[in-house]
Protein backbone atom coordinates (compact mmCIF):
# COMPACT_ATOMS: atom_id res chain seq x y z
CA UNK A 1 0.00 0.00 0.00
CA UNK A 2 1.20 3.50 -1.15
CA UNK A 3 0.91 5.77 1.88
CA UNK A 4 0.96 9.62 1.01
CA UNK A 5 1.49 11.63 4.25
CA UNK A 6 0.43 15.57 5.12
CA UNK A 7 1.34 17.84 7.48
CA UNK A 8 -0.69 21.28 8.27
CA UNK A 9 0.47 24.19 9.62
CA UNK A 10 -1.17 27.79 10.39
CA UNK A 11 -1.30 30.62 12.56
CA UNK A 12 -2.97 30.38 15.91
CA UNK A 13 -6.02 32.60 14.76
CA UNK A 14 -7.86 32.50 11.65
CA UNK A 15 -9.76 35.52 10.28
CA UNK A 16 -11.86 33.73 7.72
CA UNK A 17 -12.63 30.59 9.87
CA UNK A 18 -15.64 29.34 7.47
CA UNK A 19 -13.70 30.24 3.97
CA UNK A 20 -10.29 28.19 5.62
CA UNK A 21 -12.32 25.42 6.55
CA UNK A 22 -14.58 24.79 3.25
CA UNK A 23 -11.09 25.02 1.62
CA UNK A 24 -9.54 22.86 4.25
CA UNK A 25 -12.71 20.22 4.00
CA UNK A 26 -12.15 20.39 -0.12
CA UNK A 27 -8.15 19.44 0.07
CA UNK A 28 -8.92 16.92 2.53
CA UNK A 29 -12.21 14.56 0.74
CA UNK A 30 -9.87 15.44 -2.54
CA UNK A 31 -6.72 13.70 -1.38
CA UNK A 32 -8.62 11.13 0.05
CA UNK A 33 -10.62 10.33 -3.11
CA UNK A 34 -6.99 10.44 -5.18
CA UNK A 35 -4.66 8.28 -3.45
CA UNK A 36 -4.70 4.99 -1.82
CA UNK A 37 -3.66 5.63 1.72
CA UNK A 38 -3.32 9.34 3.53
CA UNK A 39 -1.44 9.90 6.94
CA UNK A 40 -2.63 13.46 7.97
CA UNK A 41 -0.51 14.83 10.52
CA UNK A 42 -1.34 17.88 12.73
CA UNK A 43 -0.05 19.73 15.82
CA UNK A 44 -2.90 20.97 18.59
CA UNK A 45 -1.99 24.94 18.56
CA UNK A 46 -4.19 26.90 17.92
CA UNK A 47 -7.35 27.74 15.17
CA UNK A 48 -6.01 26.70 12.13
CA UNK A 49 -5.56 22.92 13.98
CA UNK A 50 -8.37 22.53 15.23
CA UNK A 51 -9.91 23.50 11.66
CA UNK A 52 -7.66 20.66 10.03
CA UNK A 53 -8.40 18.03 12.86
CA UNK A 54 -12.37 18.78 12.78
CA UNK A 55 -12.38 18.32 8.98
CA UNK A 56 -10.39 15.12 8.77
CA UNK A 57 -12.86 13.48 11.21
CA UNK A 58 -15.83 14.74 9.61
CA UNK A 59 -14.52 13.46 6.49
CA UNK A 60 -14.03 9.89 8.53
CA UNK A 61 -17.91 10.06 9.37
CA UNK A 62 -18.87 11.09 6.21
CA UNK A 63 -16.64 8.59 3.78
CA UNK A 64 -16.56 5.42 6.06
CA UNK A 65 -14.14 4.22 3.92
CA UNK A 66 -10.83 4.02 6.38
CA UNK A 67 -7.84 4.78 3.57
CA UNK A 68 -6.49 7.78 5.91
CA UNK A 69 -5.92 8.37 9.31
CA UNK A 70 -5.52 11.25 11.79
CA UNK A 71 -2.38 11.61 13.50
CA UNK A 72 -1.33 14.14 16.73
CA UNK A 73 2.35 15.35 16.56
CA UNK A 74 3.04 16.93 20.20
CA UNK A 75 6.64 18.47 20.45
CA UNK A 76 6.68 17.03 24.15
CA UNK A 77 4.42 15.11 26.44
CA UNK A 78 1.47 18.19 27.53
CA UNK A 79 -0.16 18.64 30.95
CA UNK A 80 -2.99 18.61 28.89
CA UNK A 81 -2.25 15.34 27.11
CA UNK A 82 -0.76 13.86 30.46
CA UNK A 83 -3.97 14.76 32.44
CA UNK A 84 -6.60 13.48 29.49
CA UNK A 85 -4.30 10.87 27.51
CA UNK A 86 -7.45 8.22 26.93
CA UNK A 87 -9.73 11.53 25.32
CA UNK A 88 -6.66 12.01 23.29
CA UNK A 89 -6.33 8.83 22.31
CA UNK A 90 -10.36 8.01 21.29
CA UNK A 91 -9.78 11.46 19.07
CA UNK A 92 -7.22 10.53 17.08
CA UNK A 93 -5.59 7.61 15.53
CA UNK A 94 -2.15 7.68 16.27
CA UNK A 95 -0.48 10.51 18.48
CA UNK A 96 3.25 10.74 18.36
CA UNK A 97 5.26 12.63 21.25
CA UNK A 98 8.53 14.16 19.95
CA UNK A 99 10.71 13.92 22.98
CA UNK A 100 14.10 15.21 22.53
CA UNK A 101 15.37 15.68 25.94
CA UNK A 102 18.27 18.04 25.06
CA UNK A 103 15.37 21.05 23.47
CA UNK A 104 14.20 23.95 25.02
CA UNK A 105 10.58 23.27 25.18
CA UNK A 106 9.81 26.55 22.77
CA UNK A 107 12.43 25.45 20.61
CA UNK A 108 10.77 21.74 20.41
CA UNK A 109 7.82 23.31 18.54
CA UNK A 110 10.51 24.14 15.91
CA UNK A 111 12.45 21.17 16.11
CA UNK A 112 8.79 18.96 15.51
CA UNK A 113 7.86 21.22 12.41
CA UNK A 114 10.52 20.25 11.17
CA UNK A 115 10.60 16.53 11.56
CA UNK A 116 6.55 16.98 9.91
CA UNK A 117 7.70 18.63 6.70
CA UNK A 118 10.69 16.28 6.22
CA UNK A 119 7.97 13.08 6.81
CA UNK A 120 5.36 14.19 4.66
CA UNK A 121 4.82 14.14 0.65
CA UNK A 122 2.26 17.89 1.00
CA UNK A 123 2.42 20.54 3.65
CA UNK A 124 -0.61 22.70 3.56
CA UNK A 125 -0.31 26.47 5.07
CA UNK A 126 -2.47 28.85 6.33
CA UNK A 127 0.32 31.62 6.64
CA UNK A 128 -0.73 35.11 6.23
CA UNK A 129 2.14 37.09 7.59
CA UNK A 130 6.08 36.88 7.32
CA UNK A 131 6.41 36.24 11.03
CA UNK A 132 5.81 33.20 13.55
CA UNK A 133 6.57 29.75 13.66
CA UNK A 134 4.21 28.88 10.64
CA UNK A 135 6.43 31.16 8.48
CA UNK A 136 9.39 29.39 9.63
CA UNK A 137 8.17 26.00 9.04
CA UNK A 138 6.78 27.62 5.29
CA UNK A 139 10.37 28.90 4.80
CA UNK A 140 11.97 25.44 5.64
CA UNK A 141 8.92 23.39 3.41
CA UNK A 142 10.34 25.47 0.62
CA UNK A 143 14.10 25.25 1.01
CA UNK A 144 13.41 21.14 1.27
CA UNK A 145 11.71 21.45 -1.49
CA UNK A 146 8.58 20.21 -0.40
CA UNK A 147 5.17 20.19 -2.08
CA UNK A 148 3.46 23.17 -0.84
CA UNK A 149 0.17 24.81 -0.44
CA UNK A 150 -0.62 27.94 0.80
CA UNK A 151 -4.38 28.55 0.93
CA UNK A 152 -4.61 31.69 1.41
CA UNK A 153 -3.35 32.34 -1.99
CA UNK A 154 -6.94 30.46 -2.89
CA UNK A 155 -9.05 32.24 -0.81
Amino acid sequence: MEIFTVCFFGHREINQFDVVEEKIDEIIRKLIQEKEYVDFLVGRNGEFDQIVASCILKAKRDLFNGNFSLNLILPYATSEYLNDEKSFKDYYDDIEVFSDFNTYFKSAFQKRNRQMVNRSDLCIFYVEHNFGGAYQTLKYAISKKKSIINIINSL
